[in-house]
């Protein structure tokens, strides 16, 4: 596991570059002087400038302009966290913590031993790849570098352990919306955990909890979007049609740019379900859903059943109108749409 860099507001150097990036973008491409990002920083220009040379080697372009100052003229696009927290703005999701690294096993499994550790709520690990991405029933998720978003976020809700499935809808909720506030895509969800474009794959959720009886210890959001992902990477034996932003987009898509609008749209669905339940979250899940009202087909360890969508319930189970005629409430299984 190599950690790329960790963003920790308030702990001196390690929180300059966000600073830094923050007044390069209030210049909007103007020059900032040495002199102007030392008072501002309070920090020496020796200080500045190994913060401007970090930044360059981690592939931002940094221009000197002489006896003027430094012009920021282009980001990449990797998941550095200060330049995920330039202009973030969320009250708890990534506003305390943000961890990104190289490349790691499951950023789940990160978060969910820094959360036995006592991270906070609202910390975020990121992945520019993993060597073992985890997907539902314990699949595989294909985690190739550089192309997707892998991230894992640490919550601690005052609910029931049997309510946490109520945070599975949030997360894809939070995708659906991030989608549509960073392409022109029309994201839709289907049951349980899956996020479709055109019929396709593009984003899967696993979230994980440590609970006891009355009380859940903390629930780690896992949420893995195929972003700039290219129709080689995908593997030939996917279980459902996949697919990426890029490609339905029908052009590169920014990896920072959609963490930004998925941890904000998270922060803000969030702060609603801890203030009026689970009930809107419900909602607009079902407003974005692929399902509602389709024929699907649900296929279990040994058997498998046809019916008709009618809607979810507060614990998440899928409410299905049979061909038979009977009710059918699923808590687990694979959904095909038909």
């Amino acid at each position: 596991m190599r950690e790329l860099l960790v963003y920790s507001p308030g702990e001196g150097e390690r929180d300059l570059g966000r600073r830094i990036l923050r007044l390069f973008r209030e210049k909007q491409g103007g020059i900032v002087s040495g002199e102007e990002l030392s008072c501002v920083l309070h920090v020496s220009r020796t200080a500045v400038w190994k913060q401007i040379k970090t930044l360059k080697e981690l592939g931002f372009t940094i221009t000197a302009v002489p006896s003027r100052g430094y012009r920021l003229l282009e980001s990449p696009d990797l998941l550095i966290p200060a330049e995920i927290a330039a202009g973030l703005g969320t009250e708890r999701i990534g506003a305390s913590r943000l961890l990104c690294f190289r490349e790691t096993d499951s950023t789940n499994e990160v978060a969910f031993r820094l959360a036995e550790e006592g991270a906070e709520e609202g910390t975020v690990v990121l992945a520019e790849a993993q060597r073992r991405g985890k997907g539902r029933l314990g699949r595989h998720w294909e985690s190739p570098p550089g192309v997707n978003l892998y991230c894992s976020v640490i919550l601690r809700p005052p609910i029931l352990p049997h309510r946490a499935s109520q945070l599975t809808f949030l997360s894809a909720v939070a995708v659906a919306r991030a989608v549509a506030a960073t392409t022109p895509l029309v994201p839709a969800i289907k049951w349980p955990n899956d996020v479709l474009v055109g019929g396709r794959k593009v984003a899967g959720l696993l979230n994980e909890m440590s609970a006891e009886t009355e009380k859940v210890n903390f629930i780690v959001l896992g949420i893995g979007i195929n972003i700039n992902m290219e129709r080689s990477q995908f593997p030939p034996d996917l279980r459902h049609p996949a697919s990426s932003l890029a490609i339905e987009a029908g052009g590169p898509v920014s990896r920072v740019a959609v963490t930004r609008a998925l941890l904000a749209a998270l922060d803000v669905l969030y702060d609603s379900y801890l203030s009026a339940g689970y009930g809107p979250v419900r909602n607009e899940w079902l407003a974005r859903s692929a399902m509602a009202g389709r024929r699907v087909r649900v296929s279990f360890q040994e058997s498998e059943v046809s019916g008709e969508v009618e809607g979810i319930d507060d614990d998440g189970a899928l409410l299905m109108r049979c061909d038979d005629g009977r009710s059918e409430r699923v808590l687990a299984g694979d959904v095909t749409l038909l």
